[in-house]
């Protein structure tokens, strides 16, 4: 996880993160002693966690945690204070945790488990995409109706949310855009995924704007996706392996090791 530390007081700021990497679930934790510095980072890096001073000069921790969800709307508030009365303040924000100072690596680590399980339960679906591509559901491998329609779901995983049209999937699939039933074929295989999912209430993973087909991937806790944003799991060098397609984004994770 990436996280962040904010407070003006540079003792405590120091004493903050320091707690935080204590915790083995973090892989980064970026310090500022500044709102406005700290909003800048957000707005351009990935972040998992905040942990936000309270009681700051200028916007202080509430503004920020505001803005900081409208930057990166997956990120973790945790509040950081010496005092009990924003306690309700905090809550109405919904903050994921909030630490009254001052903050110990044990006070760190349970908001950290914590925010792990509310965010297991909130992502019941799985992607492994480094080996073979398999589908989990609260910990089940996913069966799906048709092979293809499998790797129709692989395909939108691959393109990481963005947006694909029919044709471009029956190029990436077959390999020729111009079959007529190949395409009539892929609705087919649209409605198969969309009641697959629907299955085990997840549908709003697939989505649909106008003639582009995509997954949300904010509702997928997928390795491919994790090792983008931390390099977290290791690669080694195996990617979707059962279909070719997946050579081209293959390649560009061999360079990225």
């Amino acid at each position: 996880m990436i996280a962040i530390a904010v407070d003006d007081e540079v003792l405590m700021l120091g004493a903050l993160v320091a707690a935080i990497k204590e915790s083995s679930d973090i892989s980064e934790v970026h310090q500022f002693s500044s709102c406005d510095e700290a909003l800048d980072f957000v707005k351009d890096n990935y972040v998992d966690i905040a942990f936000l001073d309270i009681n700051m000069r200028g916007m202080g921790g509430l503004e920020l945690a505001k803005k900081i969800r409208l930057a990166c709307s997956d990120c973790k508030i945790v509040f950081c204070t010496g005092y009990e009365e924003y306690a309700i303040q905090a809550f109405k924000m919904h903050a994921s945790g909030y630490l009254l100072k001052p903050v110990s690596a044990e006070d760190v680590q349970l908001e950290i488990d914590n925010i792990k399980s509310i965010h297991h339960k909130e992502k019941m679906l799985t992607v492994k995409c480094f080996g073979n591509f398999e589908v989990y559901a609260n910990g089940e491998k996913l069966t799906f109706k048709r092979s293809k329609t499998k790797e129709l779901f692989a395909f939108l995983i691959d393109r990481n949310g963005a947006g694909v049209t029919v044709a471009e999937i029956g190029v990436a699939i077959w390999e020729d855009d111009e079959d007529r039933k190949n395409q009539n074929y892929i609705h087919q295989l649209f409605r198969d995924l969309r009641q697959t999912l629907e299955v085990i209430g997840m549908e709003d993973v697939f989505e649909r704007n106008n003639y582009l087909y995509s997954v949300n991937p904010n509702k997928i806790d997928c390795d491919y996706y994790s090792y983008l944003k931390t390099g977290k799991p290791e690669f080694f060098g195996e990617y979707m392996s059962q279909y070719s397609w997946a050579e081209e984004t293959c390649g560009l994770l061999w360079k990225k090791m």
